[in-house]
């Protein structure tokens, strides 16, 4: 559960992402994803892109390793 409550942020700044660049639809995200602590327990990135996608289905999740303690959105593509 704890890969939830990331995605759901995640999510939401895709989404404001897509709203300021005039995106109708999302079709891809990249997110770099370090080692993040929830709930006492490191993100997996195969759990963080399953819980994305339930979410927001039918988009392609990119997640790559980066060196420290956080996460960004990288990249967002989409349909305008």
């Amino acid at each position: 559960m704890h890969d939830f409550h990331l995605a759901n942020e995640i999510v939401k700044v895709a989404q404001e992402e897509a709203r300021q660049n005039g995106l109708s639809k999302i079709k891809e995200i990249v997110v770099e994803l370090g080692n993040i602590i929830e709930h006492g327990e490191s993100v997996s990135p195969k759990n963080l892109k399953y819980n994305i996608n339930l979410l927001m289905p039918n988009i392609k999740v990119k997640i790559h390793r980066i060196k420290g303690s956080a996460w960004k959105l990288k990249e967002i593509e989409g349909e305008k």
